[in-house]
C-alpha cells in the first residue's frame, strides 16, 4: 500500500503536511469534546464532593471555565507541534534528551491503550442500549477495526469529521438538547460551595488531551489555526456535552447513573427519534477510540522511527479489542487518572522552556538529542503540588500517601485549590527560576 501525498508520513523520517485548517482542528476538538461518558460525567459536575450540590448556574458556569482553562493548556502544547512538525513525545527529546523521553513515552503508551480499550467498551455498551440484541463483543469488535481503519488515513479521517459527523452531531445534540428541556424535571436548589472542585473536574477532563495535543497539530497551517481549533471546538462541545448531561442524569436519575454510568444512554435512546440521532452520536465516539490509538502508534515511532506507522495502528488496533474483552476496563480510570497527572506538570515545563527561554528556535528533537537532568526537578515539583492540591479522588490508598504527606508538612489543601493548575503553576515557576539561574551562570561565564 503506497503512502498517500496528503497522509501522514509512514515514519518520522517524513516531513509532516500541513494539510489541516482552523475548520478541521475545530472539527477534530469538537467531536473530541462530545463524549458519551461525558453525559454521565455532569453527575460529578453537580456535586463533585459527594455532599455539596451546584445550582444550575454554578454547574455551568464551571463547565466554562474549566474547559476554558483546561483547553488552553492543550492548545499550548499543540503550538510547538505545529512550528517543529513532530509529535508529542518526540518534542519531549527537546526537554528531556531523547533517551529520557523513552520515560514518559512509555507511560502514554500505557494510559492511550487503557483510554483506548475504555472508549471501544463505551461504544460497545452504548450500541447495546440500542440494539439489545446483539452481543457486546461484536459491537467492540466492529468498533476496533473501524478505529483501525480511521488510524491508517488519519488526516482523511479528520477530513471526513469536518465535513459529514460534525454536522450529524450538532443536529442530535440540538435534537436532545429541544426534547430534554421539556422532558427533564425542574432543577432547582444547589450553592456554590463546590464550584473549585467542579471547575478541579472539568479542567481534568479538558487537559487528559495534552499528551496527544501535537500529535494532530503537527499537520496544522499554523498555530493560531491549532490553538483556535483546540480552545474554541473543545470548550463549545464539552460545555454543551456536559449541559445535556445535566438534564440526561436528571430524567435517568442520579441514583441509577451512579450505580451505573451507562444508565445515562436510557433518555437518549427514549427520545423521538432517539435511537437514530443517538446512534449518530455513537458512531462519532469512534473518534477518541481513533485519537488513543493513533496517539499510541505515534508515541511508539518516538521509540521506534522508522517503522512504518500503519503496522503499529494494526497491532495496537488488535491490542486495544483484546484488552476491551477480556480486561474489566471499569477498573482501570483510577490508574489512568494517576498517570494523567504525570502529563500537565510536564508540559507546564516545555511550554516555559519552550517559549520563555527562546529555545524554539533550535528545539532538538534528535534521536541523539543530549539528556536534560536538571529539568525532571520542575515536573516532579510540579508532580507532587498536583497530589498537595487536587480535590479530586482516586484510589483509597495513594489518597491516603498523599493525606499523610500534607499533615506530615503541615499543608492543608484550601477548597479553592486545582490540582492542574497547582501542578502547572509549581513546575512552570520552578522551570522559570532553574532558567533565570542557569542564563546568569552563563553569562557569569563569558565574562
Amino acid at each position: 500500500m503506497a503512502q498517500v501525498a496528503d497522509e501522514v508520513p509512514l515514519t518520522l523520517d517524513g516531513a509532516p503536511p500541513k494539510t489541516l485548517g482552523v475548520l478541521d482542528q475545530g472539527a477534530l476538538w469538537a467531536n473530541l469534546g462530545v463524549s458519551l461518558l461525558g453525559f454521565s460525567g455532569a453527575l460529578f459536575l453537580l456535586d463533585p464532593l459527594g455532599n455539596a450540590p451546584l445550582s444550575l448556574a454554578g454547574a455551568l458556569a464551571a463547565a466554562l471555565v474549566g474547559s476554558l482553562i483546561g483547553t488552553a493548556m492543550v492548545g499550548l502544547s499543540a503550538v510547538p507541534g505545529t512550528r517543529t512538525g513532530q509529535p508529542a513525545m518526540v518534542l519531549l527529546r527537546g526537554l528531556f534528551g531523547a533517551k529520557i523521553s523513552y520515560v514518559p513515552t512509555v507511560l502514554n503508551i500505557v494510559q492511550m491503550l487503557g483510554w483506548g480499550a475504555f472508549e471501544l467498551w463505551v461504544i460497545a455498551k452504548a450500541a447495546t442500549a440500542i440494539f439489545g440484541g446483539v452481543p457486546y463483543q461484536v459491537w467492540v469488535i466492529a468498533a476496533g477495526v473501524l478505529t483501525t481503519a480511521l488510524t491508517i488515513w488519519p488526516l482523511g479521517a479528520i477530513r471526513l469529521l469536518r465535513r459529514y459527523v460534525t454536522v450529524g452531531v450538532i443536529v442530535s445534540m440540538l435534537w436532545f438538547t429541544w426534547y430534554f428541556l421539556n422532558e427533564a424535571p425542574t432543577y432547582a436548589g444547589g450553592s456554590w460551595t463546590a464550584f473549585p472542585a467542579a471547575v478541579d473536574y472539568v479542567i481534568a477532563l479538558s487537559v487528559s488531551w495534552v499528551p496527544m495535543a501535537a500529535d494532530f497539530a503537527r499537520h496544522s497551517r499554523s498555530s493560531r489555526a491549532a490553538f483556535t481549533g483546540v480552545v474554541g471546538g473543545y470548550t463549545l462541545a464539552q460545555v454543551a456535552c456536559l449541559g445535556l448531561g445535566v438534564y440526561a442524569v436528571a430524567i435517568a436519575g442520579s441514583a441509577a447513573v451512579t450505580a451505573d454510568s451507562t444508565a445515562v444512554f436510557a433518555p437518549f435512546v427514549a427520545a423521538p427519534l432517539g435511537a437514530l440521532f443517538f446512534g449518530i452520536l455513537v458512531l462519532r465516539e469512534t473518534d477518541q477510540s481513533f485519537a488513543n490509538v493513533y496517539s499510541t502508534t505515534m508515541s511508539l515511532q518516538n521509540l521506534m522511527p522508522r517503522v512504518d506507522r500503519r503496522a503499529f495502528s494494526v497491532a495496537i488496533g488488535l491490542l486495544t479489542v483484546a484488552i476491551a474483552l477480556i480486561v474489566d476496563v471499569t477498573s482501570y480510570g483510577a490508574f489512568l487518572g494517576v498517570i494523567g497527572a504525570v502529563f500537565v506538570p510536564m508540559f507546564a515545563v516545555l511550554a516555559v522552556d519552550y517559549f520563555v527561554f527562546a529555545r524554539a528556535g533550535h528545539w532538538n528533537t534528535a534521536e541523539d538529542a543530549p539528556s536534560r537532568w536538571s529539568m525532571l526537578v520542575p515536573w516532579a515539583l510540579g508532580f507532587v503540588a498536583y497530589w498537595l492540591t487536587t480535590s479530586t479522588p482516586t484510589v483509597a490508598a495513594w489518597d491516603g500517601i498523599w493525606e499523610g504527606l500534607r499533615d506530615a508538612i503541615g499543608f492543608t489543601r484550601q477548597p479553592w485549590m486545582n490540582g492542574a493548575l497547582g501542578a502547572a503553576l509549581v513546575a512552570a515557576l520552578v522551570t522559570l527560576l532553574a532558567g533565570a539561574l542557569t542564563g546568569r551562570s552563563r553569562r557569569a561565564v563569558r565574562r
